[in-house]
Order: structure tokens, then C-alpha cells, then sequence
């Protein structure tokens, strides 16, 4: 299975080489300095304006959240370029998983779903309300939001802000639920903003990336790729970033040597966002049960990060 990113069209890394295209196919786009190793090659699958997170179901239908739009897409790999619209003025849709055949979709403040997506994208079942549960601030407010091992569904709350100490159970924080919104728990805390996570395929435990905080320099604090091995654990933020910087504001309000340090520090401010462990087998073999980090890139940084 290849492995897509979005940006305003979408792209596919597959390791196994693909035909000239035919000649109606959408023509090529330019990948600047996104650059795949040898043996793997980059293509266009379609152009869908502000794509932002992607899910694609076990019939190869690919749907996508386009935040800025507030709308939701479909389009059946197998014709690309027809792309249908399941749903529009949405609140910052991010967040897009599938479980049993239906569409879930994340708003700022809102879980919905949509049923049976695959056999209506022409028209749309009305949407579900699974949760209006989680806080209403925009400023991180977009979520990522994913099924894990045990059939609950995970989103994050992340800090309303680029540095403040809010409501512990509010804010920076991964919670989960049942697949109808109920029992909905605090699993993590400390947590300023993640936005791409996954499963362990062999422990099964939860791994995240975390973005770090603004304004303490080029080079800090870094963004960072964490693991959830138990429910309430602390990663830091406020009052410690990266495991070992002590915020200049909250760094006297807890001590680094009592929160959760990452797994691994990642460039900074180079706002890391979607992770995938590779498990498809058409990856080579050094590739499996290895983390794909995808990059937003900085906006604030003097050299720009995760941009190339």
C-alpha cells in the first residue's frame, strides 16, 4: 500500500514503479524539494484544494479534510479525477477515520460521522452526532483523530494558546471514547499539540508527535515524537519541553525530572505532524515497524524547518 501525503493536491510514495501515465492523466506537479530515495517514486493522485488529513478505505476510497475550506472529500482512486463532496462548512475539519464502514470527522468542538460512506458518495447520509464534548477555542483547536487496537476512538485537545497552563482535564491533553462518543476519558496530559498519531504494531502502545512551543530561539525547543505506555502519564508542556528545558515562565512549577522526556527530539518549530509505523510489505524489509514523520514546515524560524 503506498503511503499518501497531502498538501493542496495529493501525493503517493510507493516503492514499486508505476507505468507512464496515460495521456489524460492530471498533469505533472512540481515536489520542489521533496525528494524520495532510490527504488521509490513520487506521483500526483489528484489536486483537492487545502487538503490537510487523509483516510482511505479497504474498497480504495480516499477521503480528505480540507481545514481551511471546512470540507470534506472523496475520490475512488480507481477515477481520481472525480471528487465528491460529503460534507461542507465544517468548523476546521481535520481529523477523518473510518471504523466499521463510516466516516467519523472532527470539528474543533464536534465528532460526527457519516454512514456507509464507500456506497453513498454521490449523496451523503445525513451526518451522526458522536460527541459535542470537547472544548470550543479554535487556537489548536483541529484535531487529528484515529481508531486504536482496543476499537476506541482518540482525539487530542491541544493548549489554546502557544504557551499557557489551562484546565489540565480541558486542554493539552489525548482523550478517548467509545465509537458513539460515550465514556470519553483523559489518557495524557502535557501535551501542547499533536497532531498525528499511531499504534505500535507490535506492543501496541500509543505514539504521538508533539509540536514544541514559539519565541526561545531558532533551535528551541524541539517538536518531538512521544509514547504513551500507560493512561495519565505527563509529557510536560507547560513547565518542560523536549524532557530537558525548563519553560522560563512555568519551569518552577514542576521539574523535568518528574515528566514524560520524548522517545525523540525532532527539528524545531519544523511542526511535525502526521506518524505512521510501516507495516505495508511492499516497503522493503529495513522500512518495517519504522516511524514516517510528516512535516508542515516553520513559519517562524530565521531557516526555515521541515521545508528542506
Amino acid at each position: 500500500m503506498p503511503l499518501f501525503l497531502s498538501f493542496s493536491f495529493i501525493l503517493s510514495v510507493n516503492a514499486a514503479p508505476k507505468p507512464d501515465p496515460a495521456p489524460d492523466s492530471p498533469p505533472p506537479v512540481s515536489t520542489g524539494l521533496l525528494k524520495a530515495p532510490k527504488g521509490f517514486q513520487v506521483e500526483l493522485v489528484a489536486r483537492v484544494p487545502n487538503a490537510r488529513e487523509m483516510a482511505l478505505s479497504a474498497a480504495g476510497i480516499l477521503y480528505v479534510a480540507s481545514k481551511e475550506a471546512g470540507v470534506v472529500s472523496a475520490l475512488d482512486l480507481k477515477n481520481p479525477k472525480k471528487v465528491y463532496t460529503i460534507a461542507r462548512n465544517l468548523e476546521m475539519p481535520s481529523g477523518i477515520a473510518l471504523h466499521d464502514g463510516d466516516l467519523y470527522v472532527a470539528t474543533v468542538s464536534k465528532i460526527i460521522k457519516f454512514g456507509k460512506t464507500d456506497s453513498h458518495l454521490a449523496s451523503p447520509l445525513p451526518p451522526i452526532l458522536v460527541t459535542d464534548q470537547l472544548p470550543k477555542k479554535e487556537h489548536h483547536g483541529w484535531k487529528f483523530i484515529a481508531f486504536g487496537p482496543d476499537g476506541k476512538l482518540y482525539a487530542p485537545v491541544g493548549a489554546p494558546c502557544n504557551l499557557c497552563n489551562e484546565d489540565k482535564d480541558g486542554y493539552a491533553s489525548i482523550r478517548r471514547m467509545n465509537a458513539d462518543g460515550s465514556e470519553m476519558e483523559t489518557i495524557a496530559h502535557g501535551i501542547r499539540n499533536t497532531v498525528g498519531f499511531d499504534w505500535n504494531p507490535k506492543t501496541k502502545e500509543l505514539w504521538f508527535t508533539e509540536n514544541g512551543r514559539d519565541w526561545l530561539g531558532d533551535d528551541t525547543p524541539p517538536d518531538e515524537l512521544n509514547r504513551l505506555s500507560k493512561v495519565g502519564m505527563d509529557f510536560g508542556f507547560p513547565f518542560c519541553h523536549a524532557g530537558s528545558i525548563p519553560d522560563p515562565e512555568f519551569g518552577g512549577e514542576k521539574k523535568c525530572s518528574e515528566l514524560v522526556p520524548p522517545v525523540q527530539s525532532l527539528s524545531a518549530h519544523a511542526a511535525a505532524l502526521g506518524m505512521r509505523f510501516s507495516t505495508s510489505k511492499s516497503f522493503p524489509a529495513t522500512y518495517q515497524n519504522g516511524v514516517f514523520i510528516a512535516e508542515h514546515g516553520s513559519w517562524n524560524r530565521a531557516k526555515k524547518a521541515g521545508i528542506g
